[in-house]
């Protein structure tokens, strides 16, 4: 059992106050996921100005800034903070180069998370003080996905931690893929590396693909990811331009979906969402089954 939930703004003049709102949300599910969370956070120009990239790692080494700063050209502008288990690196570069660099400096770093406009943060811990950590209440942009896991599966420990993220691309996920092992091949036989063993790695990686291979929208992607994944779950998708809520055929996951003109959330308990702004006049309803349902900017 785990906790989701996210929100994407469509008025712009709320952009100052969604890092207050993801703070409250995370009140409403840490009870279905007390041992770990994880964040992404897009559009926050603070965090990540324009003409920056970032890349977050696990398991960096403590003189990274320092491999990173001996590497990288002189006006890159690299920071590194440590977020918990994430160490997270910023730098006036093009994302692809600078998760080659971090890759080549730290090998026995894992890499969770890199992009030109979101910024991902995962870790060990009850939620709420994780809030904290990530001074979440703080963030600003326009989307925002949180997550909190009760592992059930796998061990507790920031791998297992959700957002998984493939350039840009976010997947948090309640629930389980009985097909992930064979879909997971398919995709090694296509030249595809994973990071982990988890389950939603294999979806994170399989709509990446989809999307930078094959040209697929979002829409299109999560189409096919639900015709493909067989098991029980409910899916948040996010990518820098887009947010996609589907379930599995049996949509026995819980979630709940409301629609406002200026914005649309989603989450797994009503209580993440009933301080929203406007809630009282949002259009508030229950996904259907196997029904891909997508957002953009």
């Amino acid at each position: 059992m785990c906790g989701i939930a996210g929100i994407h703004l469509r008025d712009e003049s709320l952009s100052s106050q969604l890092g207050s709102i993801m703070h409250e949300m995370v009140e409403g599910i840490v009870v279905r996921g007390p041992d770990s969370a994880g964040v992404a956070i897009y559009g926050d120009k603070e965090r990540l100005p324009e003409d920056y990239s970032s890349v977050s790692l696990l398991h960096a080494p403590g003189d990274l800034k320092q491999r990173l700063i001996e590497k990288l050209p002189t006006d890159a502008d690299v920071t590194v903070e440590n977020m918990s288990d994430t160490t997270f690196i910023r730098a006036k570069l093009d994302v692809d180069e600078l998760a080659k660099h971090a890759r080549d400096v730290a090998p026995e770093a894992t890499l969770i998370g890199s992009g030109e406009e979101g910024v991902i943060y995962k870790g060990v811990g009850n939620p709420l003080d994780l809030r904290e950590t990530y001074r979440l209440a703080d963030a600003t942009g326009w989307q925002g996905v949180i997550h909190t896991r009760l592992a059930t599966e796998s061990a507790v420990d920031a791998e297992g931690a959700h957002p998984y993220t493939v350039n840009g691309l976010s997947v948090v996920h309640n629930g389980s893929f009985a097909n992930h092992s064979t879909i997971r091949r398919d995709l090694i036989d296509e030249g595809i590396e994973f990071d982990s063993k988890n389950d939603t790695e294999v979806a994170a990686r399989y709509l990446a693909w989809r999307m930078q291979q094959k040209g697929e929208d979002l829409d299109t992607a999560v189409k096919a990811l639900s015709d493909n994944f067989d098991g029980f779950y409910t899916l948040l998708v996010t990518t820098e331009d887009s947010f996609a809520v589907v379930r599995d055929e049996y949509a026995c996951k819980p979630v709940i979906v409301a629609e406002h003109p200026q914005w649309v959330a989603m989450a797994s308990e009503f209580q993440a969402l009933a301080h929203l702004p406007g809630i009282a006049d949002a259009d508030i309803f229950e996904p259907g089954p196997k029904k891909v349902y997508t957002w953009k900017r």
